[in-house]
């Protein structure tokens, strides 16, 4: 819990943010012992990856950084520089397109490397991945294992609900968030049968007058049962990789009582995590990158730029300042 408010002024430094909405985010770490469970799955996914790497003879080192918590992504790449690394590829952990997922990361890598100097080695970002049988193929096995844990009656009635962070709706028009989410939920639903389905949102954290994506999981919760008289809901957040807290709080805590309250039952479906699919997947995406084959994708969409554009993704974080992020 020491490091809790640190690493809450390393995500909102120079925003201005009440005192009170940090503490309150902080008590969400508070319950879980203040340890996010994305530090390990990050270690986890990255000592699988190097199993992967070897059994396949890619011979890259692998490295970690962070934009807000150790280890940060400017000792990472110091370390890099030190052991030589002349070019890296960036593998970003965000499947979909947007400032938060795409463009911020490229100005952390370029901020990062400004402050390292000369020596930093040259980092290219690896392309988007929303379409990538490696991540579709284990979203969908999760959610019909989620159905399946259901009770028979409630698997022929259940809804799925594909949740993603919200971003402000300005944001969203200058990149391709809410379009590459529809069509991975799409391809998901291609292999998990005819349940119906939609996408929402959850982890709102801008100013209540400024529009975001909705509607928000919680919202969708209480129509669902009052409009539909829907008994059970599988929730399955496509938007991430791994559980964090914008997952452990705010669908298994916040979204869980609340289904409850309504006499819903609600069954969290697992993140990609570590499954063996993804892993490969990242191995493929760098191969992709290095010789050059042709992209992997499921569905008509195509495969995101392997080069992002100059202005991808562009957007001034200024004309929305968040109230208070979590995770990111």
């Amino acid at each position: 819990m020491d490091d809790v408010m640190p690493f809450l002024h390393n995500v909102l430094r120079g925003r201005n943010v009440p005192l009170e909405r940090m503490q309150q985010v902080a008590h969400h770490y508070e319950l879980f012992g203040g340890v996010s469970p994305i530090n390990q799955q990050n270690r986890d996914l990255i000592s699988c990856l190097r199993d992967e790497f070897n059994h396949h003879a890619v011979k890259l080192p692998i490295y970690w950084g962070n934009r807000n918590w150790h280890p940060m992504l400017e000792d990472t790449i110091r370390q890099m520089s030190a052991d030589g690394v002349k070019r890296a590829l960036a593998f970003v952990t965000s499947a979909f397109s947007s400032y938060s997922g795409c463009r911020q990361y490229l100005e952390d890598i370029e901020r990062a490397r400004a402050a390292v100097g000369d020596s930093a080695p040259a980092i290219d970002k690896l392309r988007g991945f929303h379409n990538h049988p490696g991540f579709i193929e284990p979203c969908a096995d999760n959610v019909i294992r989620a159905i399946h844990s259901l009770p028979l009656f409630d698997r022929e009635r259940v809804a799925v609900a594909f949740t993603a962070h919200s971003i402000p709706e300005t944001m969203a028009q200058t990149c391709a968030y809410e379009q590459q989410l529809n069509d991975a939920c799409a391809l998901v639903m291609q292999l998990v049968g005819p349940n119906p389905w939609r996408l929402v949102y959850q982890s709102r954290s801008g100013p209540p007058a400024q529009p975001w994506l909705e509607p928000d999981i919680c919202d969708y919760l209480k129509s669902l049962r009052e409009l539909e008289a829907a008994s059970a809901v599988v929730v399955m957040p496509i938007g991430f990789i791994s559980d964090h807290m914008e997952v452990k709080f705010d669908l298994d805590t916040e979204a869980q009582q609340l289904a409850q309250s309504l006499g819903m039952t609600m069954v969290r479906a697992a993140t990609v995590g570590v499954d063996e699919r993804f892993v490969a997947m990242i191995r493929l995406l760098v191969d992709e990158r290095i010789a050059g084959g042709e992209p992997i994708t499921l569905g008509c969409m195509g495969a995101s730029p392997s080069v992002c554009a100059p202005d991808c993704c562009a957007y001034s974080p200024a004309a929305a300042r968040p109230a208070a992020s979590k995770e990111h």
